[in-house]
């Protein structure tokens, strides 16, 4: 079938062999790729049994039918697990160029299982899967690694982990094609955990399109859209992600010193105007990308790609710190470290609260740009503080006694966002299925942006309704998979008919949609497997009940009870926020029905 290479490689590491078999075409049907089809496998490969850093934990890189076509951003590709920092169902996405040459390998899945005995490596070329002895790269950190293994953008792409994929950090990234990340929840841990260094893939093989002539109108008319958004053709452009900076920041909604506060009095100086004025070498774009907001950036100690927005906020805002050098430093040892930045950077900030009052002993404060490296070294090998820090900020704050203070929802670390000003992106950090993110149906669109239209960000009643519209819309894209940054510009019903060009199944904006509906109660079903239960869905008490006391969202908390209450009815799940079977049988996962 066009779109689908139709083809699973299967890798069991402990015996050091592979088979391939069919896809299940109906379920591909069904969940689409990517976030979708890792979600509904992993329902049944891995279960509440199963300890996330076990050989029994499983790793599934998936694409999608749009992946290696050349339609607008069609480069991303997928990686799902159970997380060993949150517990809660993971999937990870990236761009770059790997998911590209994985498509052209000729396959839409790859399942990790087992555990080598030794450090080993892999390199997939087409139909032939060679294992390595990776004894003597065992310990190499990203940068040295990708190229000894001959990176190469157009022909050889390099999926690797750093020292913290090796030490079990918990926030532990796979990095591919260098520095692009697969980042949040750790799924460099469990990479690591499997004595898995790399994965080197080399394809040659063209996707096939189902209506090549539609596809190539789909083409013109996508671009066209990119061209004409103000978003996708100058600001990310010229000042990359980290436009967001003042944005957030003029409107009261920054994270500030853990939360504490909800702006920063040194924003301009770690602005994207600021880093494109002073720091920037230039622009970069992943494969097929026509919107190109990557940065490269160079200070005296070096130069690489980055940061985005979230990592100059985390080493930034977050931490207090206002030194653009230090911040864009910190970002780049991260990529070579192979560390989540938002993770380590919040976790970071909730060291330093815990320092400041007194909870921890250390040396670490808001304002400390010279405690980045060290911290973030220590944190990589489990050395000194970074053995209590490697974990994420939830065990950090529990072991001094002070949970509350973690800035995050079901352990994962929020992103810059304050959900004070900005009540829907409360509920959308509350109900998130992998833990707090932004990357599940991000509000910052309709309540920041007026993307598609502007709403009234402090809104209480009848958010719900927005946010699960973003969140099944996000699920269908992470399907597909492309970037979300092409949706700020192109409206859902264009995927819907690019992915029915490229298919051959006739896909409306309506079926799309219910594709992203299904993967979020899977996903929701899978955390109730878990153990996850209604007291999951909350925030840290600090944004329910301490108020901002200046600025614009002065006196604001977040209203997340009425709000969490109308979601679950407009999800078609009871008051315990479990899917019910009316709802489950309109999604055809009937079948999955688990009484929790």
């Amino acid at each position: 079938m066009a779109g689908w290479s139709e083809k699973v490689l299967d890798i069991d590491l402990s015996t050091q062999t592979y088979q391939t078999y069919p896809l299940d075409m109906e379920m591909a049907r069904l969940f689409v790729g990517g976030r979708g089809l890792g979600a509904r496998l992993l329902w049944d490969m891995v279960g509440p049994e199963v300890d996330a850093l076990s050989p029994e934990n499983v790793l599934i890189f998936t694409n999608g039918p749009l992946t290696g076509t050349g339609y607008q951003t069609s480069n991303r590709f997928s990686v799902t697990t159970k997380s060993p920092l949150t517990g809660t169902v993971l999937d990870a996405n990236s761009g770059g160029f790997w998911g590209m040459q994985f498509k052209k390998a000729g396959y839409d899945v790859m399942i990790v299982r087992g555990k080598a005995e030794k450090p080993v490596w892999i390199e997939i070329k087409n139909a032939e899967i060679t294992f390595h002895d990776a004894s003597e790269l065992w310990g190499m950190r990203v940068f040295a690694l990708t190229a000894k293994l001959g990176q190469n953008n157009n022909k050889r792409n390099v999926l690797c982990i750093g020292p913290a994929g090796e030490n079990l950090s918990r926030m532990a990234s796979i990095m591919n094609d260098r520095e692009r990340a697969l980042a949040r929840g750790g799924p460099g841990a469990v990479m690591g955990s499997k004595n898995l260094k790399a994965i080197v893939v080399e394809g040659k093989e063209r996707p096939v399109i189902n209506d090549p002539e539609r596809f190539k109108f789909m083409l013109y008319e996508t671009r066209k859209l990119l061209a004409a958004s103000p978003l996708t053709s100058q600001a990310l452009p010229e000042f990359g992600t980290v436009v967001l900076m003042n944005i957030m920041n003029n409107i009261g909604a920054l994270a500030t010193c853990n939360h504490q506060q909800t702006q920063f009095e040194g924003a301009d100086a770690i602005s994207g105007e600021e880093l494109s004025e002073k720091y920037l070498v230039k622009n970069s774009a992943c494969w097929a990308c026509p919107i190109g907001c990557t940065r490269i950036s160079k200070t005296e100690k070096g130069e690489g790609e980055g940061p985005e927005f979230e990592s100059t906020w985390a080493f930034g805002a977050q931490c207090g710190i206002a030194d653009l050098p230090a911040i864009i430093e910190a970002n780049t040892l991260c990529n070579d470290l192979g560390l989540d930045t938002i993770t380590a950077g919040s976790t970071i900030a909730c060291a330093m609260e815990l320092s400041e009052k007194g909870y921890m002993d250390s040396d670490l404060r808001f304002g400390r740009a010279d405690q980045l490296a060290p911290t973030l070294e220590a944190m990589a090998y489990r050395e000194d503080i970074g053995s209590d820090l490697t974990d994420g900020s939830l065990r950090l704050a529990t072991k001094y006694g002070h949970p509350e203070l973690s800035m995050s929802a079901k352990g994962m670390e929020m992103p810059a966002y304050d959900p004070r000003g900005m009540q829907g992106q409360g509920l959308l950090y509350a109900t998130s299925n992998r833990g707090g993110c932004h990357m599940r149906g991000n509000m910052v669109g309709p309540e920041v942006l007026g993307l598609p239209k502007m709403i009234d960000r402090f809104q209480v009643q009848g958010k719900s309704s927005f946010v699960i519209l973003h969140q099944n819309v996000s699920a269908a894209i992470d399907s597909l998979v492309i970037c979300k940054f092409t949706n700020m510009g192109v409206a859902d019903e264009y995927f819907a008919r690019v992915l029915s060009s490229v298919t051959g199944i006739q896909y409306d904006t309506g079926e799309l949609t219910r594709v992203g509906e299904r993967v979020w109660n899977l996903e929701r079903l899978y955390n109730l497997r878990e153990g996850f239960t209604r007291k999951d869905d909350t925030l840290p008490s600090r944004l329910l009940t301490e108020a901002p006391t200046e600025g614009p969202s002065k006196g604001w908390v977040v209203q997340l009870e009425p709000m969490l209450k109308e979601y679950y009815r407009g999800r078609g799940w009871d008051e315990n926020g479990i899917p019910r079977p009316q709802k489950l049988e309109e999604l055809n996962l009937a079948d999955l029905l688990v009484r929790i």
